[in-house]
């Protein structure tokens, strides 16, 4: 049989107002070429659907029993093409992500890229800045999600695992420990520090390990970021504790870095608004970095 997607809605239009010309008016044609279209679905089918008088249209029993079941056919298409429609819109538009500067430096390169390959419509943009002001854009809707280190505070908040990044002991190649193979935290007791601030995520835990450890260190820096720790312990300032992603160290520094042991480690999660739904396209970046495998180089221990 040799019929058209478009002679069937012809049909049920007319089937449905009982009139050639007012079916005409509701899809948009004129009234022959509405008869023209039901006279040659009938000649497909090689079967009366319609009784024409003068006054009215009528259905035959053919065309009677055709109805109900082309509605549900017609209906499952629409859906179904509706669905695809969506689909492909789905991976337009703008995303921006939220991320603490270490996670920028290691991770969000990579997540970038597979976005550009994967989803060459949407333009993903990094938000970088310290884990308290990333928080804070997450809860006011400045961003669609952050990749951060896992926050205290969970209230409203839904959170997602995503990788663990051990804490590494750094100092300068004459420091005492840097002979060792690894350092154990009990061994940072008194010793100088130069530390992230309390605007870091890394902070509070680093803390935490301290005095889980027994360990009251003498902390002579408080600084933002970890270019600025780097300075310090090469100035000779003092040591330092920093998540491994702050590796690798600057090139040619005097610096070296060592396992702490027993390794402690923080937790980077995904994080958004939990009263508020992601966009289709912060919905299909939150799926692929989620999804996407943390190369092993990306951790230095």
């Amino acid at each position: 049989m040799n019929y058209t997607l478009r002679q069937l809605r012809v049909f049920l239009a007319v089937a449905a107002h009982g009139s050639f010309s007012r079916a005409a008016d509701a899809v948009g044609l004129t009234q022959p070429a509405v008869s023209r279209g039901v006279a040659e679905l009938e000649e497909a089918l090689g079967v009366r659907l319609l009784d024409r008088t003068t006054r009215e249209v009528v259905l035959t029993d053919a065309g009677t029993a055709l109805v109900p079941a082309l509605e549900r056919l017609l209906g499952q298409l629409d859906d179904t093409l509706e669905e695809t429609r969506q689909l492909g819109e789905r991976y337009r538009g703008r995303v921006v992500i939220a991320s603490a500067p270490t996670i920028s430096a290691r991770l969000m390169p990579m997540y970038v890229a597979e976005c550009a390959s994967q989803y060459p419509e949407i333009r993903l943009f990094v938000r970088d800045n310290v884990q308290a002001d990333g928080l804070e854009q997450i809860r006011a809707g400045a961003v669609d999600f952050g990749v951060l280190i896992d926050p205290m505070a969970r209230e409203g908040l839904t959170i997602a695992p995503l990788a663990t990044d051990p804490f590494c002991f750094v100092c300068r190649k004459d420091h005492p420990l840097a002979k060792a193979d690894s350092v154990p935290w009990t061994a940072l007791h008194g010793q100088r520090l130069v530390l992230l601030d309390f605007a870091s995520g890394s902070r509070p835990l680093i803390d935490r390990i301290f005095a889980r450890h027994g360990v009251a260190p003498h902390v002579v820096q408080e600084l933002g970021h970890s270019a600025s720790v780097f300075g310090m312990v090469e100035a000779g300032i003092g040591a330092s504790v920093l998540p491994s992603f702050s590796l690798p160290l600057p090139e040619a520094s005097p610096l070296v870095s060592r396992p702490l042991t027993p390794r402690e480690e923080r937790s980077i999660v995904m994080v958004r608004r939990e009263d508020r739904s992601l966009s289709p396209a912060a919905a299909a970046v939150w799926q692929m970095v989620q999804t996407l495998p943390i190369p092993a180089e990306a951790v230095a221990y």
